[in-house]
């Protein structure tokens, strides 16, 4: 403890330092840090206790953590350090929702008048209450795929008009206001105010929720609130609410808490963002950025057709140069000659075989003449039918006062027949008689 030795002036107040607590009056009050200085020593006569509770806060900042620890029926809370020399002892995986039992040691800072309990040990109890209700709730609603990516809706590239639900004049509505229209100035918000905390938080979000769901104008729905104690966060992991957001028809953005936060309804919304600030900057396009792609896209468009009509005036350039189109009249002319000899090359070639089968021609006819009937007849013989035009090849055809008709080189003739005779008297005619 501090040992005062104020100098004291007689006639005059005693010097505040120089008076104890339990002896202050109105006249001779006592210091402020005499009193806090006096609550120290008190407080450290207590020694180490041991406790019970669920971890409800832990954060790490220096190499140190400070938390809070809640007791496992009511709602009352402690706070507690860990320094980073005690930090090395204990389990690495405690984290908020941890059910664990502590030895503590009240403390109570002087300087700042702060009152809270460093810890020296601690170990794992098992999940608390808190944290294994919820865990079965994510194990429910993963189950019946409300958390998978196929159900999640797109966000709209630029939202006209952009529902809002947050605490009344929090610095969350302040944030996402604040950052979409540095990005876009001409973006629009329509805000239904809800309790971020407490009972009434999901009833009255839900109802926002649905009012805004139905309006046709919305494109998209954010939910903001700012970081705090995870014990304040629960609302945004109530079933009901998880489910409403769910169904909803339009695209629903978390922003819920800092970073380090994660309610179940980063899981069930359709796009789970950081902060507030980095829901604006995710939900609204950076007009300047969106500027300059666009003069990035026009002058890569310029830069590409330029290179592209710059090829084809070349290539066209190349193909003039051609001597083929430079002097064309030169092919026709090599053409024109070439079928000047194609053509008589082809006449040649009609007269001969024209000849060859003229000659042929007469052969075959000289042959069919020389095999000819009428050849025969002409050389004086004679054919003699009957009346029914049988030609008689035997003379017992012929007996004596049959009509016959005999055809010789020019015409036929009438005649009867006398009957046979005999070869002995009249030899049959030859060739070389003819």
């Amino acid at each position: 403890m501090t040992t005062f030795q104020p100098a004291a002036v007689p006639g005059e107040p005693p010097p505040a330092d120089s008076v104890r607590p339990r002896d202050s009056t109105s006249d001779a009050p006592t210091s402020v840090a005499r009193l806090n200085d006096t609550i120290r020593g008190f407080v450290q006569t207590w020694g180490s206790v041991w406790v019970e509770g669920e971890i409800t806060a832990f954060n790490l900042r220096g190499g140190n953590v400070f938390g809070r620890l809640k007791d496992l029926v009511t709602d009352a809370t402690i706070s507690f350090r860990i320094w980073s020399s005690t930090r090395d002892r204990l389990p690495g995986d405690l984290k908020v929702g941890d059910h664990v039992i502590a030895c503590v040691k009240a403390d109570y800072y002087v300087k700042s008048g702060d009152f809270g309990f460093s810890v020296s040990a601690m170990r794992h109890v098992g999940l608390g209450d808190q944290l294994e209700r919820l865990e079965r709730l994510r194990a429910q609603l993963r189950a019946e795929g409300l958390f998978d990516a196929s159900r999640k809706k797109p966000l709209p590239f630029l939202p006209h008009l952009i529902g809002l639900i947050t605490g009344e004049n929090s610095d969350a509505e302040k944030d996402v206001h604040r950052n979409a229209e540095l990005r876009w100035p001409q973006v629009r918000f329509r805000t239904k105010y809800a309790a971020v905390q407490g009972d009434r938080c999901v009833p009255e979000t839900i109802a926002a929720l649905k009012a805004l769901d139905a309006d046709p104008e919305i494109d998209v729905i954010v939910i903001a609130r700012g970081g705090g104690d995870p014990q304040t966060l629960l609302g945004f992991s109530d079933e009901r609410m998880l489910r409403a957001v769910a169904a909803a028809s339009t695209p629903v953005v978390s922003a819920i808490g800092h970073e380090n936060d994660h309610p179940l309804l980063d899981d069930v919304a359709d796009l789970r963002a950081s902060t507030p600030t980095d829901a604006a900057k995710r939900v609204v396009p950076d007009v300047a950025e969106q500027r300059a792609l666009v003069g990035q896209l026009r002058a890569r468009m310029t830069m590409r057709l330029t290179q592209r009509v710059g090829h084809d005036v070349a290539q066209l350039e190349q193909l003039r140069s051609r001597p083929v189109l430079r002097t064309p009249e030169a092919m026709l002319t090599a053409r024109a000659h070439e079928v000047e000899l194609l053509a008589a090359r082809g006449r040649d070639r009609v007269d001969r075989a024209l000849q060859q089968h003229e000659r042929r021609t007469a052969e075959l006819r000289a042959t069919l003449r020389a095999l000819s009937p009428a050849s025969t007849l002409a050389r004086g013989y004679a054919i003699a039918h009957l009346g029914d035009g049988v030609i008689v090849r035997d003379a017992t055809q012929a007996p004596a006062s049959t009509p016959l008709v005999v055809t010789v080189g020019r015409g036929s003739f009438a005649a009867h027949s006398d009957g046979e005779i005999p070869e002995t008297t009249h030899p049959r005619p030859t060739e070389d008689d003819a």
